[in-house]
Formats: structure tokens, sequence, C-alpha cells
């Protein structure tokens, strides 16, 4: 990790920043699911339950960002790709009437479902953040655009 620049610590925290999102400075099972998903990596049950063993280095069953950190930077491989078909998947999973669009009322209950449940600010800033049209709900593109990004800034990290 020394040899990371300052700047690429900073964007792996947006990105760790992004997926933690009850903001306790830790990722769930849930959370560091959903990071690996964004960046085309689908894990079995049991595979992040693995994961999340070696990575939680101090035991308490979360992920905060120094363990995620020394568990990734130094093995990183550059193959991993954004999918996105996959990506698809998961915008489906929330776009749950179907019409092309995720609302604040379906990113709310998806959230919950999976267990984290945001505040009425937490969902307005979610939204805020990736509707870069403002039209008030996200689109696949504005999804995508988001995933890619993170997943891009990602790499970045990992190939310096």
């Amino acid at each position: 990790m020394a040899t990371l620049q300052v700047d690429h610590l900073g964007q792996l925290r947006d990105i760790f920043a992004l997926f933690d999102m009850d903001y306790d400075g830790s990722l769930t099972i849930l959370e560091l699911a959903a990071l690996l998903r964004s960046l085309g990596i689908k894990p079995s049950g049991d595979q992040i339950h693995v994961l999340l063993a070696n990575m939680d280095s101090n035991g308490n069953g979360s992920v905060e960002f120094d363990e995620l950190a020394n568990a990734i930077l130094p093995d990183m491989n550059e193959e991993i790709l954004v999918n996105q078909e996959q990506l698809l998947e998961v915008f489906r999973s929330f776009d749950r009437d179907g019409n092309g669009y995720i609302s604040a009322a379906e990113l709310a209950g998806s959230m919950a479902k999976m267990g984290q449940p945001l505040t009425y600010r937490e969902l307005t800033e979610m939204i805020k953040e990736v509707d870069t049209d403002g039209d008030g709900v996200i689109s696949f593109h504005e999804f995508l655009s988001v995933m890619v990004k993170s997943a891009s800034d990602f790499l970045g990290l990992a190939c310096s």
C-alpha cells in the first residue's frame, strides 16, 4: 500500500463510502457483496462469507476501509471487467415496476429489503448524486455511468 499515491487512497475511500450505506465506516456482508457486484464480480454466498472472514482482521464481522485496502489492493487483477449485462440485472432488481427507471420509492424499498434502510436524507442524497438529468429518477444510463466510474476509479487504483 505504500506505493499508492494519496489521491488513489482518496478515490478508494470514495468508492468505499458509496457502498457504506449506513455511514458507519464499515461494510456489512451485503454492502461488500454490492461493491463486488458493481465491479462485475459475482461471488456465491459461501465465497462472500469466506472473503469477509479473510478480510475481517479485527474479527468484528464487517470490513473497515483499511481491511479492504489491505486485502484488495495488493492482489488486484487488471482483468476485472464491468459487465453491462450483469449491471442491467442489478438495475432491473431495483426497477421493480420495469419502467426503465429507479424511483426513490423503488430504491428505498430495495435497500430496505437488503437490510439497509435509508433515511430520507440518505435517499435524496443518493438520487441527487446519480440523477444527472435532474428528472428525479435513475435511468439505466445514469446507473451505468456511476457503476462504470466506480469500477474505473477502482481499477485505476489497482493498476497504479
